[in-house]
């Protein structure tokens, strides 16, 4: 092959690697070029064996035919035995082999049976005739006719009775100018030897055989082959580039495919597997141990400690161990190696169970009434990440702001396609909701501001898509409820990973299909401490407390891991604690810039405290006006600015001026606004908050934060200009000590622990993408065998390789009676539904392309 043209201005040729790499390629086609010489010359003898043999017997019948008088031969009287015992009956009378050859009759048939001699020699000189004579042996003798022996196999006397000419079976003669094909075999003409025709009147025929068409197909393919990689060499430069061309080829994939190692076997189910080995099935004490550790539940519930489980398991086991040897003993021979792996592993019940599940091809997929839809393989083997999120720009909320910027840097890495799914209200609730009562026609003009505006602020243009649902709004609860079954809005083909932002928000009042059955993978992350608010409201204790299992419902039945970001939320099942929320670069960007206006000297805080946010009560205007009001004189003249719209504007208001309270109110703006760069101090009495996301930029911005010791700020307490007061007293001191420092510029960890980039990475490992199964359901790599690769082959094991448990029966009997309450228009009232949630209606459907609900939901009527 032509070596590289490379850049390299030292001259160095091919890596090593790249050499040992053409030398393996050209050794093996060496290789292959030699075992062709050889069975090629083989061929080769073989036909010339016949062709030599065909003439002997030639010579002997034209010697016969000539002397009658004279004694057969050996060889001739074997002949017509033959002739009599395998072939048809002829017309004439009986013929004996040892009547006389002088015979009439006799002569007659071998004048006759001259003319098949040459066309006898003719197909012996095939080489494909080794083959089809064993084909005949194996499929036409079949049929009834008689067996064929060693001898007659080397010889192939039976087959003269199909060469005898059709005037002796009754019929007329064939056209002897081409060999006859055997029985149930289809010839092309391309693949016989080509044989020259008579020359010069002789009777003699001269048989040449040229390159068998096979043959020659398989050497004009390596030439090809060969041609390809030189091309291929020579307009490569580097050894890594020819590698990655050599890929593209033809050659390659044929390469590929004829070395696979391991047998793809169809299973009873029609999925393929990959295990070369059966694997026993499960013995009556893997499935006595394997229901008491699913029974355990239930038997908690009866009173039964899990040591008395734990017990009888191991009694099992000890049983199982005993046994197991007498059975080894009995018949050793028998037993594969995958079962020796399962003797070695017994104790891993778990892995054992998927490894029967797998040798079978069966796939659970979960599913209340069936099993799910297939996931189609997409073509570039990224992950599909939904974001469902119930809120949207232009309102200026955490759960607008954060899951737009998760869903802007998952999709910044190109590794995961993500769709943030966001509610569309209607043009009355755009009103009451987004700021300035500003409004949009449709869902593309929407799209078009949101996209705009996080461009703004991360410095560039994520690749993901944005889809609508449709939504309504509720004054009573101030949030946003989700109407109608809103997993339909994404397709089938991508339902891969979900993530719920407030999972038990979407799913109070949820009705359609269960999201962990459509999705592979559903997160559910926590933004909001919805028992704090209740607790505010009348009767509040009591809401709390069936609010708080309501959330774990909801949590348990459609998410299969939920992250709390901090440890203000309630408990939930199968969650943890992590801060996945990160600031916008824009806030970062301010802070540098006042760390560099500081170290030139210049003023860069004019202006004193001041608090942003929602105003509502519950987001902490409740704590700071109490504080104010209760250190009214030890905090003397010092202002608090206060930016803000919300529901209780007004009465906040009011309360401040009636308490005589030193607060300026302003309406609500971006907290990256110019006029808040001013600001040194961040006020924030917030209890109420998860993690209060105005912290962040505020540190961000290299500002001064003063707020409560709560569990919602243990992510800020390692800040130094995170001041943290534990009551009242202390709140007055951390104030007065804020106003009289100077805020301390972050480092470079620091800046990253509160960016996006690193909020990014602690979701991907809270979430455990990386540890899910291919998106088709199968496993990547076959199951260990030794007892080392058992424990972490186990960790990174689907889920929908286990038969299902006694959990996941309680969690979808849980999900079928929410679906079943959730579809009952009185009981949605009851508990706070708002009327008309349960589908979208006409309005919706209009602005989101949707069918009529009469097409969706049809009445069938007489």
């Amino acid at each position: 092959m032509t070596p590289w043209n490379g850049d390299d201005s030292s001259g160095v040729g091919v890596s090593a690697p790249a050499e040992r790499a053409l030398s393996f390629i050209s050794k093996s086609l060496h290789d292959v070029q030699k075992s062709a010489n050889r069975d090629l010359k083989l061929m080769s003898q073989r036909a010339k064996s016949f062709r030599d043999l065909a003439n002997t017997l030639d010579k002997e019948w034209e010697k016969g035919v000539e002397t009658f008088t004279l004694p057969l031969s050996k060889n001739s009287s074997n002949l017509l035995r033959k002739i009599r015992e395998t072939g048809p009956p002829l017309s004439g009378p009986p013929f004996s082999p040892i009547t006389s050859i002088s015979s009439k009759d006799n002569s007659d048939f071998l004048k006759n049976l001259a003319p098949s001699l040459p066309n006898f020699r003719r197909s012996h000189s095939d080489p494909n005739f080794n083959n089809r004579l064993t084909d005949e042996a194996s499929s036409g003798r079949a049929g009834g006719g008689p067996a064929f022996n060693s001898q007659d196999s080397k010889s192939g006397w039976d087959l003269m009775p199909k060469y005898v000419p059709s005037s002796q079976r009754g019929g007329g003669w064939a056209d002897w100018s081409q060999p006859k094909p055997f029985p149930g075999i289809r010839v092309n003409d391309g693949d016989w030897p080509r044989v020259k025709e008579r020359t010069g009147g002789s009777k003699k025929y001269q048989t040449k055989i040229d390159d068998w068409e096979p043959i020659r197909r398989a050497k004009e393919s390596v030439k090809e082959s060969l041609k390809e990689l030189e091309s291929t060499a020579a307009t490569s430069k580097t050894p890594a580039e020819f590698f990655e061309n050599v890929k593209k080829t033809e050659f390659f994939e044929n390469v590929k495919k004829n070395l696979k190692l391991t047998p793809i076997k169809q299973s009873a189910f029609g999925a393929k597997t990959e295990f070369e080995n059966d694997v026993a099935p499960l013995d009556v004490t893997e499935l006595l141990e394997n229901l008491v550790r699913q029974s355990e539940p239930w038997l908690d519930q009866l009173g039964v400690k899990k040591d008395v489980s734990e017990k009888l398991c191991e009694a099992l086991r000890s049983y199982k161990r005993k046994e197991q040897p007498a059975a080894l003993n009995s018949d050793s021979r028998e037993i594969s190696t995958s079962n020796k792996a399962v003797v070695k592993s017994v104790d891993d019940l778990d892995l054992r169970i998927a490894s029967v599940v797998q040798s079978t091809g069966y796939r659970y997929k979960g599913g209340l009434f069936g099993e799910q839809a297939a996931a189609t393989d997409d073509d570039d083997g990224r992950r599909n990440i939904a974001i469902v999120t119930t809120a949207s720009l232009p309102w200026m909320t955490g759960t607008a702001v954060n899951p737009l910027f998760r869903a802007a840097y998952l999709a910044k890495s190109g590794k995961q396609k993500v769709t943030l799914l966001v509610p569309w209200l209607s043009q009355k609730d755009q009103e009451l909701v987004y700021p300035n009562h500003m409004t949009f026609d449709s869902p593309a003009d929407q799209e078009t501001y949101v996209r705009n505006w996080l461009e703004a602020r991360v410095g560039f243009r994520p690749d993901f898509k944005i889809a609508f649902y449709p939504g309504k709004f509720s004054t009573e609860k101030r949030s946003i409820l989700a109407a109608g079954d809103i997993s339909q809005f994404i397709p089938d083909r991508e339902a891969d990973v979900a993530v719920l932002e407030e999972p038990e928000h979407l799913t109070w009042y949820y009705h359609g299909r269960r999201w962990t059955d459509k999705f592979q993978h559903v997160v559910g992350v926590v933004h909001t401490n919805y028992l704090e608010y209740v607790k505010r409201e009348k009767n509040g204790p009591l809401q709390a407390f069936f609010l708080e299992h309501v959330n774990n419902w909801m949590a348990r039945i459609y998410c299969h891991k939920v992250i709390r970001l901090s440890g203000a939320t309630q408990m939930f099942p199968k969650s943890m604690v992590c801060n996945v929320h990160g600031v916008s670069p824009k806030f970062l960007h301010i802070g540098e810039e006042i760390a560099t206006h500081s170290k030139e000297g210049k003023v860069t805080f004019n202006k004193g405290a001041y608090f942003l946010g929602k105003m509502i009560w519950g987001k902490g205007y409740r704590e700071l006006v109490d504080l104010l009001n209760q250190h009214k004189d030890e905090l003397g003249a010092m202002d608090v600015d206060v930016y803000g719209n919300g529901e209780d504007s007004a009465e906040v208001e009011a309360t401040s001026k009636k308490l005589g309270l030193r607060v300026n109110f302003h309406r609500g703006r971006d907290h990256a606004d110019d006029t808040l760069h001013g600001y040194k101090v961040f006020i924030n009495p917030s209890i109420s908050d998860v993690v209060c996301t105005t912290t962040a930029e505020a540190l961000a911005m290299g500002k001064i934060v003063v707020c409560a010791d709560h569990p919602s700020n243990e992510f800020f307490e390692s800040f130094p200009n995170c001041f943290i007061y534990k009551n009242s007293e202390e709140f007055v001191q951390k104030v007065k000590e804020a106003m009289a420092s100077e805020p301390v510029p972050l480092t470079a960890e620091q800046r990253y622990l509160l960016s996006w980039e690193a909020a990014t990475d602690r979701f991907l490992d809270c979430a455990e993408l990386d540890k899910l199964p291919p998106k088709n359901g199968s496993l990547e790599t076959v199951l260990p065998t030794s007892g080392e690769e058992v424990a972490e082959k186990k960790k990174t094991m689907s889920l929908s390789m286990s038969m299902p448990n006694l959990g996941e029966a309680v969690d979808k009997g849980l999900a079928f009676t929410h679906f079943f309450l959730s579809g009952i228009e009185q009981a949605r009232n009851v508990s706070g539904a708002l009327p008309g949630t349960m589908h979208p209606d006409s309005q919706f459907c209009r602005d989101l392309n949707l069918p009529p609900p009469l097409v969706q939901r049809p009445v069938y009527t007489w």
